[in-house]
Protein backbone atom coordinates (compact mmCIF):
# COMPACT_ATOMS: atom_id res chain seq x y z
CA UNK A 1 0.00 0.00 0.00
CA UNK A 2 3.26 2.27 0.59
CA UNK A 3 2.90 4.79 2.60
CA UNK A 4 0.28 5.64 4.93
CA UNK A 5 0.30 8.82 6.31
CA UNK A 6 2.19 12.28 5.84
CA UNK A 7 2.62 15.62 7.67
CA UNK A 8 0.95 18.62 6.19
CA UNK A 9 3.13 21.04 5.44
CA UNK A 10 2.55 24.52 7.47
CA UNK A 11 1.20 26.62 4.44
CA UNK A 12 -1.20 23.86 3.38
CA UNK A 13 -2.61 23.37 6.92
CA UNK A 14 -3.15 27.25 6.65
CA UNK A 15 -5.48 26.39 4.14
CA UNK A 16 -6.75 23.90 5.99
CA UNK A 17 -7.94 26.39 9.02
CA UNK A 18 -8.89 28.34 6.83
CA UNK A 19 -12.51 27.49 6.24
CA UNK A 20 -14.99 29.91 7.52
CA UNK A 21 -19.26 29.48 7.32
CA UNK A 22 -18.96 32.60 4.59
CA UNK A 23 -16.01 31.38 2.81
CA UNK A 24 -15.21 27.40 2.17
CA UNK A 25 -11.31 27.47 0.46
CA UNK A 26 -12.13 25.32 -2.03
CA UNK A 27 -11.13 25.74 -5.68
CA UNK A 28 -14.34 25.30 -7.85
CA UNK A 29 -14.34 24.35 -11.71
CA UNK A 30 -16.30 23.38 -14.84
CA UNK A 31 -15.85 21.67 -17.96
CA UNK A 32 -18.28 21.86 -20.86
CA UNK A 33 -17.73 18.51 -22.44
CA UNK A 34 -18.75 18.18 -26.24
CA UNK A 35 -19.94 15.58 -27.09
CA UNK A 36 -21.31 14.60 -23.56
CA UNK A 37 -19.52 11.39 -21.51
CA UNK A 38 -20.87 8.75 -19.43
CA UNK A 39 -20.46 8.25 -15.61
CA UNK A 40 -19.01 5.21 -16.01
CA UNK A 41 -16.57 6.58 -18.42
CA UNK A 42 -15.37 9.46 -15.79
CA UNK A 43 -14.80 6.99 -13.25
CA UNK A 44 -12.75 4.72 -15.28
CA UNK A 45 -10.66 7.66 -16.53
CA UNK A 46 -10.43 9.47 -12.62
CA UNK A 47 -9.20 5.89 -10.99
CA UNK A 48 -6.96 5.49 -14.32
CA UNK A 49 -5.05 8.59 -13.94
CA UNK A 50 -6.13 11.03 -10.77
CA UNK A 51 -5.78 8.60 -8.48
CA UNK A 52 -2.52 8.02 -9.61
CA UNK A 53 -1.61 11.05 -7.49
CA UNK A 54 -1.43 9.57 -3.32
CA UNK A 55 -2.82 12.76 -2.23
CA UNK A 56 -6.38 12.49 -4.02
CA UNK A 57 -7.02 8.70 -1.84
CA UNK A 58 -5.99 10.24 1.60
CA UNK A 59 -8.04 12.16 4.33
CA UNK A 60 -7.35 14.52 6.26
CA UNK A 61 -6.36 13.95 10.48
CA UNK A 62 -5.87 17.26 12.33
CA UNK A 63 -4.01 16.93 15.98
CA UNK A 64 -3.57 19.72 18.00
CA UNK A 65 0.14 18.73 18.83
CA UNK A 66 1.21 17.92 15.52
CA UNK A 67 -1.11 19.83 13.39
CA UNK A 68 -2.21 18.02 10.10
CA UNK A 69 -1.26 14.48 8.27
CA UNK A 70 -2.26 13.14 4.95
CA UNK A 71 -3.72 9.45 5.89
CA UNK A 72 -4.40 7.03 3.48
CA UNK A 73 -8.74 6.16 2.95
CA UNK A 74 -8.42 2.88 3.99
CA UNK A 75 -12.46 2.82 3.01
CA UNK A 76 -11.60 4.90 -0.79
CA UNK A 77 -14.38 4.34 -2.38
CA UNK A 78 -14.69 6.19 -6.00
CA UNK A 79 -18.68 6.59 -5.71
CA UNK A 80 -18.26 9.05 -2.93
CA UNK A 81 -15.87 11.37 -5.23
CA UNK A 82 -17.20 10.94 -8.67
CA UNK A 83 -20.97 11.33 -8.69
CA UNK A 84 -23.77 11.68 -11.13
CA UNK A 85 -26.38 14.39 -11.69
CA UNK A 86 -30.07 14.26 -13.31
CA UNK A 87 -30.35 17.01 -15.67
CA UNK A 88 -30.77 20.12 -14.21
CA UNK A 89 -34.74 21.27 -14.44
CA UNK A 90 -34.98 24.72 -16.98
CA UNK A 91 -37.73 26.40 -15.55
CA UNK A 92 -37.58 28.79 -18.13
CA UNK A 93 -33.95 29.69 -17.58
CA UNK A 94 -31.51 29.44 -19.73
CA UNK A 95 -28.88 26.11 -19.37
CA UNK A 96 -25.95 28.42 -18.09
CA UNK A 97 -28.30 30.06 -15.47
CA UNK A 98 -29.16 27.00 -14.32
CA UNK A 99 -25.82 25.71 -14.05
CA UNK A 100 -24.92 28.81 -12.39
CA UNK A 101 -27.13 28.12 -9.54
CA UNK A 102 -26.05 24.79 -9.35
CA UNK A 103 -22.62 25.92 -9.52
CA UNK A 104 -23.05 28.42 -6.91
CA UNK A 105 -25.34 26.54 -4.73
CA UNK A 106 -22.10 23.86 -4.48
CA UNK A 107 -19.68 27.08 -3.44
CA UNK A 108 -21.40 27.02 -0.27
CA UNK A 109 -21.20 23.30 0.71
CA UNK A 110 -18.51 21.93 2.67
CA UNK A 111 -16.51 19.32 1.38
CA UNK A 112 -16.70 15.61 3.50
CA UNK A 113 -14.35 16.08 6.12
CA UNK A 114 -13.79 11.88 6.70
CA UNK A 115 -13.04 11.75 3.27
CA UNK A 116 -10.43 12.94 0.87
CA UNK A 117 -11.55 16.46 0.25
CA UNK A 118 -12.36 16.58 -3.87
CA UNK A 119 -15.50 15.68 -5.23
CA UNK A 120 -16.82 15.90 -8.95
CA UNK A 121 -20.17 16.01 -10.28
CA UNK A 122 -21.29 14.95 -13.71
CA UNK A 123 -24.22 16.22 -15.56
CA UNK A 124 -24.44 13.78 -18.56
CA UNK A 125 -27.04 15.65 -20.72
CA UNK A 126 -27.36 19.50 -20.46
CA UNK A 127 -30.06 18.93 -23.47
CA UNK A 128 -27.60 20.58 -25.85
CA UNK A 129 -25.06 17.43 -26.76
CA UNK A 130 -22.62 18.83 -23.69
CA UNK A 131 -21.86 17.22 -20.53
CA UNK A 132 -21.01 19.62 -17.39
CA UNK A 133 -18.31 18.22 -15.26
CA UNK A 134 -18.42 20.48 -12.17
CA UNK A 135 -15.28 19.68 -9.68
CA UNK A 136 -14.72 20.79 -5.96
CA UNK A 137 -11.07 20.52 -4.12
CA UNK A 138 -9.98 21.89 -0.99
CA UNK A 139 -7.38 24.15 -1.96
CA UNK A 140 -5.12 22.49 1.00
CA UNK A 141 -4.46 19.79 -1.42
CA UNK A 142 -2.96 22.23 -4.22
CA UNK A 143 -2.88 25.77 -5.88
CA UNK A 144 -3.63 26.82 -9.15
CA UNK A 145 -0.97 25.73 -11.22
CA UNK A 146 -0.79 22.74 -9.93
CA UNK A 147 -4.33 21.79 -10.79
CA UNK A 148 -3.29 23.15 -14.27
CA UNK A 149 -0.80 20.11 -14.38
CA UNK A 150 -3.70 18.31 -12.75
CA UNK A 151 -6.21 18.60 -15.20
CA UNK A 152 -3.42 18.11 -18.10
CA UNK A 153 -2.19 14.68 -16.86
CA UNK A 154 -5.92 13.10 -16.66
CA UNK A 155 -6.76 14.44 -20.44
CA UNK A 156 -6.52 12.45 -23.17
CA UNK A 157 -2.84 11.66 -23.35
CA UNK A 158 -2.13 13.34 -20.69
CA UNK A 159 1.59 12.97 -18.75
CA UNK A 160 1.21 10.93 -15.59
CA UNK A 161 2.64 12.05 -12.87
CA UNK A 162 6.22 10.79 -11.85
CA UNK A 163 5.93 7.82 -9.78
CA UNK A 164 7.66 8.12 -6.65
CA UNK A 165 9.52 5.37 -5.23
CA UNK A 166 9.71 3.57 -1.38
CA UNK A 167 13.25 5.25 -1.05
CA UNK A 168 11.70 8.29 -1.79
CA UNK A 169 8.78 8.13 0.08
CA UNK A 170 10.77 6.66 3.66
CA UNK A 171 13.21 9.65 2.28
CA UNK A 172 10.18 12.15 3.20
CA UNK A 173 8.80 10.53 5.75
CA UNK A 174 12.11 10.61 7.81
CA UNK A 175 12.57 14.62 6.69
CA UNK A 176 9.33 16.10 7.45
CA UNK A 177 10.34 19.43 7.17
CA UNK A 178 10.46 19.16 2.87
CA UNK A 179 7.17 20.21 2.27
CA UNK A 180 8.37 23.35 3.72
CA UNK A 181 11.14 24.35 1.85
CA UNK A 182 10.61 27.93 0.92
CA UNK A 183 10.49 28.46 4.82
CA UNK A 184 14.18 26.96 5.35
CA UNK A 185 15.62 27.51 1.87
CA UNK A 186 14.57 31.37 1.75
CA UNK A 187 12.46 33.19 4.67
CA UNK A 188 15.38 32.48 7.28
CA UNK A 189 18.07 33.60 5.38
CA UNK A 190 16.04 36.21 4.78
CA UNK A 191 15.73 36.82 8.03
CA UNK A 192 19.14 37.14 8.54
CA UNK A 193 19.80 38.69 5.96
CA UNK A 194 17.25 41.81 7.23
CA UNK A 195 18.89 41.68 10.70
CA UNK A 196 22.25 42.36 9.16
CA UNK A 197 21.29 45.11 7.23
CA UNK A 198 19.86 47.16 9.66
CA UNK A 199 23.59 46.50 11.33
CA UNK A 200 25.27 47.91 7.96
CA UNK A 201 22.87 50.77 8.00
CA UNK A 202 24.26 51.97 11.15
CA UNK A 203 27.64 52.08 9.49
CA UNK A 204 26.88 54.59 6.63
CA UNK A 205 25.72 51.98 4.12
CA UNK A 206 22.63 52.99 3.99
CA UNK A 207 24.05 56.09 2.01
CA UNK A 208 24.72 54.48 -1.05
CA UNK A 209 21.85 51.82 -1.13
CA UNK A 210 19.59 54.01 -2.97
CA UNK A 211 21.83 54.79 -5.45
CA UNK A 212 22.81 50.89 -6.05
CA UNK A 213 19.15 49.94 -6.11
CA UNK A 214 19.13 52.18 -8.92
CA UNK A 215 21.17 49.44 -10.71
CA UNK A 216 23.94 51.73 -12.34
CA UNK A 217 26.83 50.85 -9.65
CA UNK A 218 28.44 48.12 -9.39
CA UNK A 219 27.92 46.83 -5.59
CA UNK A 220 29.51 44.13 -3.46
CA UNK A 221 28.22 41.14 -1.46
CA UNK A 222 27.46 43.18 1.42
CA UNK A 223 25.55 46.27 -0.58
CA UNK A 224 24.09 43.63 -2.24
CA UNK A 225 22.82 42.16 1.14
CA UNK A 226 21.97 45.58 2.89
CA UNK A 227 20.00 45.74 -0.91
CA UNK A 228 17.67 43.15 -0.20
CA UNK A 229 17.53 43.69 3.71
CA UNK A 230 16.75 47.00 2.95
CA UNK A 231 13.95 45.61 0.26
CA UNK A 232 12.61 43.44 2.55
CA UNK A 233 12.26 45.37 5.93
CA UNK A 234 10.52 48.62 3.49
CA UNK A 235 7.96 45.90 2.20
CA UNK A 236 7.21 44.17 5.59
CA UNK A 237 6.60 48.10 6.78
CA UNK A 238 4.05 49.23 3.61
CA UNK A 239 2.58 46.02 3.78
CA UNK A 240 1.70 46.76 7.63
CA UNK A 241 1.14 50.45 7.27
CA UNK A 242 -1.35 50.11 4.21
CA UNK A 243 -4.52 51.89 5.23
CA UNK A 244 -7.67 50.04 4.72
CA UNK A 245 -9.23 49.26 1.64
CA UNK A 246 -11.59 51.79 0.01
CA UNK A 247 -15.45 51.66 1.30
CA UNK A 248 -17.92 50.03 -1.33
CA UNK A 249 -21.08 48.01 -1.77
CA UNK A 250 -18.48 45.15 -2.88
CA UNK A 251 -17.16 45.07 0.70
CA UNK A 252 -18.84 43.81 4.20
CA UNK A 253 -19.44 40.93 6.00
CA UNK A 254 -20.15 37.82 3.89
CA UNK A 255 -23.16 35.70 4.45
CA UNK A 256 -23.03 31.85 3.39
CA UNK A 257 -24.83 32.20 0.05
CA UNK A 258 -22.62 32.57 -2.70
CA UNK A 259 -23.60 33.43 -6.77
CA UNK A 260 -21.27 33.09 -9.75
CA UNK A 261 -21.25 34.53 -13.53
CA UNK A 262 -18.35 33.75 -16.19
CA UNK A 263 -17.53 35.15 -19.90
CA UNK A 264 -15.41 33.51 -22.39
CA UNK A 265 -16.49 36.06 -25.55
CA UNK A 266 -12.66 37.56 -25.55
CA UNK A 267 -10.27 36.42 -28.29
CA UNK A 268 -6.86 35.50 -26.72
CA UNK A 269 -5.00 37.10 -30.06
CA UNK A 270 -7.11 40.17 -29.83
CA UNK A 271 -6.26 40.75 -26.05
CA UNK A 272 -2.42 40.33 -27.65
CA UNK A 273 -2.94 42.89 -30.06
CA UNK A 274 -4.33 45.57 -27.83
CA UNK A 275 -1.28 44.78 -25.43
CA UNK A 276 1.42 44.97 -28.33
CA UNK A 277 -0.26 48.50 -29.18
CA UNK A 278 -0.24 50.07 -26.28
CA UNK A 279 2.64 48.69 -24.87
CA UNK A 280 1.06 46.45 -22.13
CA UNK A 281 1.47 42.94 -21.19
CA UNK A 282 -1.61 40.83 -21.45
CA UNK A 283 -1.92 40.41 -17.86
CA UNK A 284 -2.29 44.36 -17.87
CA UNK A 285 -5.51 44.62 -20.58
CA UNK A 286 -6.91 42.05 -18.32
CA UNK A 287 -6.62 43.41 -15.14
CA UNK A 288 -7.75 46.85 -16.84
CA UNK A 289 -10.96 45.74 -18.23
CA UNK A 290 -11.87 44.15 -14.79
CA UNK A 291 -11.24 47.33 -12.92
CA UNK A 292 -13.37 49.05 -15.60
CA UNK A 293 -16.23 46.54 -15.09
CA UNK A 294 -16.00 46.68 -11.68
CA UNK A 295 -15.82 50.31 -11.95
CA UNK A 296 -18.94 50.67 -14.06
CA UNK A 297 -21.26 48.03 -11.61
CA UNK A 298 -20.59 50.58 -9.07
CA UNK A 299 -21.53 53.65 -10.78
CA UNK A 300 -25.04 51.75 -12.59
CA UNK A 301 -25.80 51.32 -9.07
CA UNK A 302 -25.59 54.68 -8.10
CA UNK A 303 -22.08 55.30 -5.99
CA UNK A 304 -19.45 56.98 -7.69
CA UNK A 305 -16.03 55.27 -8.25
CA UNK A 306 -14.37 58.39 -9.19
CA UNK A 307 -10.78 58.74 -7.51
CA UNK A 308 -11.68 55.04 -5.90
CA UNK A 309 -9.44 52.27 -5.55
CA UNK A 310 -9.76 48.80 -4.00
CA UNK A 311 -7.12 46.09 -3.96
CA UNK A 312 -7.20 42.58 -4.93
CA UNK A 313 -5.03 39.72 -3.25
CA UNK A 314 -2.87 38.33 -6.31
CA UNK A 315 -1.37 34.77 -5.85
CA UNK A 316 2.07 35.01 -7.13
CA UNK A 317 3.70 31.42 -8.16
CA UNK A 318 6.78 30.64 -6.20
CA UNK A 319 7.55 27.36 -7.61
CA UNK A 320 9.28 25.62 -11.06
CA UNK A 321 6.16 24.67 -13.13
CA UNK A 322 8.30 21.41 -13.84
CA UNK A 323 7.45 20.82 -10.35
CA UNK A 324 3.87 21.48 -10.38
CA UNK A 325 3.24 17.81 -10.11
CA UNK A 326 3.77 17.52 -6.39
CA UNK A 327 0.84 19.92 -5.49
CA UNK A 328 0.33 21.37 -2.72
CA UNK A 329 0.59 25.21 -2.14
CA UNK A 330 3.68 27.34 -3.18
CA UNK A 331 2.34 30.54 -3.56
CA UNK A 332 2.85 34.23 -2.56
CA UNK A 333 0.21 37.15 -2.11
CA UNK A 334 0.52 40.49 -3.35
CA UNK A 335 -1.66 43.49 -3.31
CA UNK A 336 -2.52 44.89 -6.69
CA UNK A 337 -4.70 48.14 -6.76
CA UNK A 338 -7.37 48.19 -9.03
CA UNK A 339 -8.12 52.14 -10.19
CA UNK A 340 -11.66 51.45 -10.63
CA UNK A 341 -12.46 55.49 -10.76
CA UNK A 342 -10.13 55.65 -13.61
CA UNK A 343 -12.80 56.28 -15.94
CA UNK A 344 -10.88 56.60 -19.74
CA UNK A 345 -9.65 53.20 -20.62
CA UNK A 346 -5.95 54.07 -21.66
CA UNK A 347 -5.66 55.96 -18.44
CA UNK A 348 -6.70 53.22 -16.61
CA UNK A 349 -4.18 50.21 -18.29
CA UNK A 350 -1.23 52.53 -17.52
CA UNK A 351 -2.48 52.89 -13.89
CA UNK A 352 -2.62 48.95 -13.95
CA UNK A 353 0.54 48.83 -15.49
CA UNK A 354 2.82 51.00 -13.23
CA UNK A 355 0.72 49.18 -10.07
CA UNK A 356 2.17 45.87 -11.63
CA UNK A 357 6.03 47.37 -12.45
CA UNK A 358 5.67 48.16 -8.63
CA UNK A 359 5.44 45.26 -7.22
CA UNK A 360 8.03 43.42 -9.23
CA UNK A 361 10.98 42.43 -7.23
CA UNK A 362 9.10 43.19 -4.05
CA UNK A 363 9.56 40.28 -0.96
CA UNK A 364 5.49 41.02 -0.78
CA UNK A 365 4.88 36.95 -1.87
CA UNK A 366 7.31 35.61 -0.17
CA UNK A 367 6.73 37.96 3.55
CA UNK A 368 2.74 36.43 2.45
CA UNK A 369 3.96 32.89 2.19
CA UNK A 370 5.72 33.46 5.22
CA UNK A 371 2.65 34.22 7.22
CA UNK A 372 0.68 31.51 5.64
CA UNK A 373 3.49 29.12 7.23
CA UNK A 374 3.33 30.64 10.78
CA UNK A 375 -0.61 30.91 10.45
CA UNK A 376 -0.90 26.99 9.93
CA UNK A 377 0.87 26.45 13.65
CA UNK A 378 -1.59 28.85 15.26
CA UNK A 379 -4.83 27.97 17.01
CA UNK A 380 -8.38 29.28 14.58
CA UNK A 381 -9.16 31.99 16.50
CA UNK A 382 -5.78 33.55 16.39
CA UNK A 383 -5.24 32.36 12.38
CA UNK A 384 -8.43 34.06 11.35
CA UNK A 385 -7.14 37.24 13.45
CA UNK A 386 -4.31 36.89 11.25
CA UNK A 387 -5.50 36.40 7.93
CA UNK A 388 -8.11 39.35 8.42
CA UNK A 389 -4.77 41.24 8.43
CA UNK A 390 -5.37 40.40 4.51
CA UNK A 391 -9.00 41.12 3.66
CA UNK A 392 -9.05 44.65 5.58
CA UNK A 393 -6.90 45.81 2.50
CA UNK A 394 -8.41 43.95 0.42
CA UNK A 395 -12.08 43.77 -1.63
CA UNK A 396 -11.07 40.75 -4.03
CA UNK A 397 -8.93 37.92 -4.51
CA UNK A 398 -8.42 37.59 -8.39
CA UNK A 399 -6.09 35.00 -9.96
CA UNK A 400 -4.74 35.17 -13.61
CA UNK A 401 -3.66 31.33 -14.43
CA UNK A 402 -2.80 30.61 -17.80
CA UNK A 403 -3.99 27.48 -19.37
CA UNK A 404 -3.52 25.37 -22.96
CA UNK A 405 -3.43 27.00 -26.19
CA UNK A 406 -5.56 23.80 -27.25
CA UNK A 407 -8.58 22.47 -26.83
CA UNK A 408 -8.36 18.88 -24.96
CA UNK A 409 -9.46 16.21 -25.43
CA UNK A 410 -11.29 14.09 -22.66
CA UNK A 411 -13.06 10.36 -23.03
CA UNK A 412 -12.53 11.29 -26.76
CA UNK A 413 -14.87 14.02 -26.27
CA UNK A 414 -13.62 17.77 -26.36
CA UNK A 415 -13.28 20.43 -23.29
CA UNK A 416 -14.97 23.63 -24.89
CA UNK A 417 -14.88 25.45 -21.78
CA UNK A 418 -13.04 25.66 -18.98
CA UNK A 419 -13.96 28.01 -16.22
CA UNK A 420 -13.20 28.07 -12.43
CA UNK A 421 -13.90 30.14 -9.16
CA UNK A 422 -11.48 31.15 -6.69
CA UNK A 423 -11.95 31.12 -2.56
CA UNK A 424 -11.97 34.13 -0.68
CA UNK A 425 -10.41 33.88 2.56
CA UNK A 426 -11.75 36.13 6.00
CA UNK A 427 -14.19 38.68 4.97
CA UNK A 428 -13.16 39.21 1.58
CA UNK A 429 -16.39 39.02 -0.37
CA UNK A 430 -15.28 38.57 -4.41
CA UNK A 431 -13.20 36.50 -5.94
CA UNK A 432 -12.19 36.97 -9.83
CA UNK A 433 -10.80 34.49 -11.52
CA UNK A 434 -8.81 34.67 -15.58
CA UNK A 435 -7.56 31.94 -17.25
CA UNK A 436 -6.44 31.60 -21.23
CA UNK A 437 -7.61 28.28 -22.79
CA UNK A 438 -7.50 27.34 -26.42
CA UNK A 439 -7.56 30.55 -27.49
CA UNK A 440 -10.29 32.51 -25.63
CA UNK A 441 -10.14 34.59 -22.23
CA UNK A 442 -12.71 32.98 -19.58
CA UNK A 443 -13.53 35.51 -16.95
CA UNK A 444 -15.41 33.88 -13.80
CA UNK A 445 -16.41 36.06 -10.98
CA UNK A 446 -17.78 34.36 -7.17
CA UNK A 447 -19.48 36.70 -4.88
CA UNK A 448 -21.38 36.48 -1.72
CA UNK A 449 -24.68 37.22 -2.54
CA UNK A 450 -25.59 39.76 -0.05
CA UNK A 451 -22.77 41.95 -0.82
CA UNK A 452 -22.82 41.51 -4.82
CA UNK A 453 -26.43 39.63 -5.56
CA UNK A 454 -25.41 39.73 -9.12
CA UNK A 455 -21.85 39.07 -10.73
CA UNK A 456 -23.38 39.08 -13.82
CA UNK A 457 -23.36 42.31 -14.13
CA UNK A 458 -20.22 43.04 -13.92
CA UNK A 459 -19.36 40.24 -16.54
CA UNK A 460 -21.70 42.11 -18.72
CA UNK A 461 -19.00 45.20 -18.34
CA UNK A 462 -15.91 43.27 -19.00
CA UNK A 463 -16.45 42.57 -23.36
CA UNK A 464 -17.42 46.39 -23.33
CA UNK A 465 -14.44 47.72 -21.29
CA UNK A 466 -12.48 45.52 -23.79
CA UNK A 467 -14.16 46.91 -26.96
CA UNK A 468 -13.43 50.41 -26.35
CA UNK A 469 -9.27 49.40 -25.36
CA UNK A 470 -9.60 48.05 -28.91
CA UNK A 471 -11.06 50.58 -31.03
CA UNK A 472 -8.57 53.00 -29.42
CA UNK A 473 -5.73 50.84 -30.35
CA UNK A 474 -7.50 50.09 -33.96
CA UNK A 475 -7.10 54.42 -34.30
CA UNK A 476 -3.47 54.79 -33.39
CA UNK A 477 -1.10 54.65 -36.30
CA UNK A 478 0.56 51.50 -37.53
CA UNK A 479 3.86 51.30 -39.92
CA UNK A 480 3.42 49.49 -42.56
CA UNK A 481 5.71 46.80 -43.42
CA UNK A 482 8.74 47.72 -45.74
Amino acid sequence: MGQTSERMSKVDTAWLRMDTEANLMMIVGVWSIRPGITLGALRERVAERLLQYPRFRQRVVEDALVGAQWVLDQDFDIANHVVGELPLPLRGQSRDEVLRERVAELCSQPLDPERPLWQMQLIEDMGDGTSALICRIHHCIADGIALIAVMLSITDGGKAPPQRSSSGARRQAEEPHEADWLLDAFLRPMSNMTVKAIGLAGKGVSKGVDVMMSGNTPVDSSLEMARMGYQAVSDVAAFALMPDDSATRLKGKPGTRKTVAWDDSLSLDDVKAVGKALGASINDVLLACAAGAIGKYLADKGEDPAGKEIRAMVPVNLRPLEQAWQLGNRFGLVPLVLPIGIANPVERLFAVRARMSELKGSFQPVMAFGLLSVAGLLIKPVQHAMLNLFAKKATAVMTNVPGPAEALKFCGSTVEKVMFWVPQSGDIGMGVSILTYAGRVQFGLITDAGLCPDPEAIIENFAPEFEKLLMLALMMPWARDA
